[in-house]
């Protein structure tokens, strides 16, 4: 049964946006249904490429929509790289000008509140209180907080006043993705048809505790999934960042059965995921506002699982910086895929750029509405990340440079002959000038940045 339910969502899925324009935006006032997931890797959707994974829906939304291959998360500024992730979609700005508590500064919800639309927010809010009411105008479910059991989250109902006092915190009586998804279903069946809306959508899956319902921790099967091109017993060196909870989620040295068995159990999650993300979509179709909605789904950040030697995010490897990103609706090319470079903080003003709405000072973000259109094939010529004040990395079209200031220590990759960042070059004479280079230009980044380690 579930099977065929997932083909006739797919089916329907395909229908709403067989009709969509290419060019520009055919909707003045589009609505935008963003959709966020919680530590997902951008190579965990089947139409990008993994053979292992089964996920319908986000494969219909990549086949209809345009895929950036190349964005990132910026970093963090603590170990829990959700909340300043977070703070920096919200806020377009870069990761050392975007408080964590979101105080003080125009949010994205908020903007769109005030240019007239109605903005809902539902599911996981990693920043203050206060704000998630600044910028949302109904909502809830909320689950306040970085991470919990997925079958009975502490929730907030929503408070207009913005206090939401602790004490009216219950549990939620169902999993995560299913109550988030039925709050936005619930939310589209009952909108005002004439008023466009914001829907916010923040999924705590597939974050750990990875215990994906019944059906999907049976879907894979441990003995059979693939460990990662790039998996290690250990990470070869201490990056400043070995000890913390998520790098305590398995034994030191990894080995491949408790890798596999975490795999299993983190791709279950993503595949009850997009279930919950097919249903939200079906009821979008429903309500009769496909045609005039962007859709947006991302994550805030990547995982290693077994990568490298890590399980956590708490580095700055492909695997655990890029994150999927994904933008679907009217006006949107098809099918179309771009490896331009892009922070997720860029989301914020290519949303604003798309519904015409004006961005507030101090937006770092740009947005890539022009490589959406056709107009441009690049967005950024590089991008700065940092985690706290052990990890620096600057990328280019091709090349990356990870250093690690406390250790004195370089990691040079080439991504277009190393995807999965295993040969370092740092050391090779032959490339001592693209280390130079790329030195340089870190150091002009972290200025552009404020980054406080320059």
């Amino acid at each position: 049964m579930r099977t065929k339910n997932t083909v006739q969502i797919c089916v329907l899925l395909l229908w709403i946006f067989a009709a969509s324009p290419t060019g520009l935006l055919a909707a003045s006032r589009p609505n935008v249904l963003f959709l966020l997931s919680d530590d997902q890797r951008a190579d965990t959707i089947a139409a990008m490429g993994n053979r292992t994974i089964k996920t319908p829906n986000l494969d219909t939304l990549v086949k209809t929509g345009t895929t950036f291959t190349r964005a990132y998360c910026m970093g963090g500024t603590v170990g829990a790289i959700c909340a300043p992730s977070r703070a920096m979609i919200m806020t377009g700005r870069t990761l050392w000008r975007a408080p964590l508590g979101l105080a003080d500064v125009p949010i994205m919800p908020e903007v769109f509140r005030q240019s007239g639309y109605a903005t809902c927010g539902i599911g996981k809010w990693h920043n203050e209180r206060k704000s998630f009411a600044r910028g949302f105008s109904t909502g809830g479910p909320v689950f306040f907080g970085g991470m919990g059991d997925h079958f009975s989250l502490p929730i907030s109902d929503f408070d207009p006043t913005g206090k939401f006092d602790p004490k009216l915190t219950h549990k939620a009586d169902r999993y995560s993705s299913v109550l988030f998804a039925d709050a936005a279903i619930d939310f589209l069946h009952r909108r005002k048809a004439d008023e466009p809306f914001f829907i916010y959508v923040a999924f705590t899956a597939p974050h750990d505790p990875r215990t994906p319902p019944e059906n999907y921790a049976k879907m894979y099967d441990p003995k059979k999934m693939p460990l990662p091109r790039n998996f290690l017993p250990e990470h070869p060196f201490d990056n400043g960042e070995l000890k913390i909870r998520d790098e305590m989620l398995a034994p030191h040295p990894r080995t491949p059965e408790e890798v596999r068995r975490h795999l299993a159990d983190y791709y279950g999650m993503i595949s009850h995921l997009d279930e919950q993300v097919g249903r939200v979509l079906a009821a979008l179709k429903e309500s009769g506002a496909a045609k005039d909605t962007i859709i947006v789904y991302t994550s805030d950040h990547g995982l290693a699982v077994g990568s490298h030697g890590l399980m956590g995010k708490q580095n700055l490897y492909e695997h655990s910086m890029r994150s999927p990103l994904i933008f679907a609706g009217p006006g949107i090319p098809h099918g179309k895929k771009s490896d331009a470079l892009c922070h997720l903080l860029d989301i914020f003003p290519t949303l604003a750029d798309l519904a015409d709405v004006k961005l507030p000072a101090g937006v770092d973000g740009q947005s890539l509405r022009p490589v959406l259109t056709g107009g441009q094939t690049q967005a950024r010529e590089a991008l700065l990340l940092g985690y706290r004040d052990v990890q620096r990395a600057v990328i280019t079209d091709r090349w990356k440079l990870i250093s690690y200031p406390k250790l004195q220590k370089l990691q040079l990759f080439d991504l277009r002959k190393d995807p999965a960042e295993m040969h370092n070059l740092a050391d090779d004479p032959k490339q001592s000038t693209q280390v130079q280079l790329l030195k340089t230009k870190m150091a002009a980044l972290q200025q552009s940045a404020e980054d406080p380690s320059r």
